[in-house]
Order: structure tokens, then C-alpha cells, then sequence
């Protein structure tokens, strides 16, 4: 029996560098020099915001021909849009630092400050039949 033959048969295998022994170098040099991106700070709660709760909010809201956008918590952004209407957005609440100065807005961030950065709110529940039993 031929050499490489007892060792295919003892488990061992000739790395031809596209058999099922070939190995990734997990220590590519080409990711040695990335750095790590920056963390995103959203500007209403001062929490990381993790990617996939990145949103943009456009300060004088788009319909009424706003164009500059801050990067916020999907769930900040959310709970700007439930306290606010786009009119008063654009009217008196066109920074950050006006939205922050609505008490709704100011509870609403000294609460979820103390959640974790990929903290999510839990979906609503619809207000039809909340809160009560079967019909009887």
C-alpha cells in the first residue's frame, strides 16, 4: 500500500490548500490595520446606539422642507414623533436641545437612560380590547 494511502486511511489528508483540511489564516493581515468604527452617540439619551438601531431624524421634518438629519436610538426617535407633530418640529422644536426642553421628551430620556444601548421597547399592544376580559 502506498504511503499516501495508509494516511488517508488513518484520517489523515494531503493539504492541497482547496480540500476539506485547508485551513483560513484567522489572523489576515489585512484586518490588522481596520480600526474598529467609532461608536455612534445618540444626542437625546448619550447611549451607544448599536447599527441596527440607527435612524435618522431630520430636524425640520422632510415634509416641510427640512434637509439636516442628527443620527438617533430608533426608540428615541420613535418617542419624538409620538410627543410632537411634524408643524411643532419645525416650528419651535428644530434642534435637539428644544426637543429636550419638552417635559414628555425629558421624562421620557431620564427613563431610558437607564436601559442598556440595544435596549428596545417591547411591541404596544393594540387599544382595542387592552386591559379587558371576554365579553360575557
Amino acid at each position: 500500500m502506498h504511503r499516501s494511502s495508509q494516511m488517508e486511511m488513518q484520517g489523515w489528508q494531503r493539504s492541497t490548500g482547496d480540500g476539506p483540511m485547508a485551513r483560513k489564516n484567522r489572523d489576515e493581515p489585512a484586518s490588522w490595520d481596520e480600526a474598529a468604527p467609532e461608536p455612534v452617540y445618540c444626542p437625546m439619551c448619550e447611549r451607544v446606539i448599536p447599527e441596527d438601531q440607527q435612524e435618522k431624524h431630520y430636524l425640520v421634518p422632510k415634509s416641510k422642507g427640512g434637509k439636516e438629519t442628527v443620527c438617533l436610538h430608533r426608540i428615541c426617535h420613535d418617542q419624538i414623533h409620538v410627543n410632537l407633530t411634524d408643524a411643532q418640529l419645525a416650528k419651535k422644536f428644530s434642534t435637539i436641545e428644544a426637543i429636550l426642553e419638552d417635559p414628555a421628551i425629558r421624562t421620557f430620556v431620564a427613563w431610558v437612560k437607564t436601559k442598556p444601548p440595544g435596549y428596545a421597547a417591547p411591541p404596544k399592544e393594540p387599544r382595542q380590547g387592552r386591559g379587558r376580559g371576554p365579553k360575557a
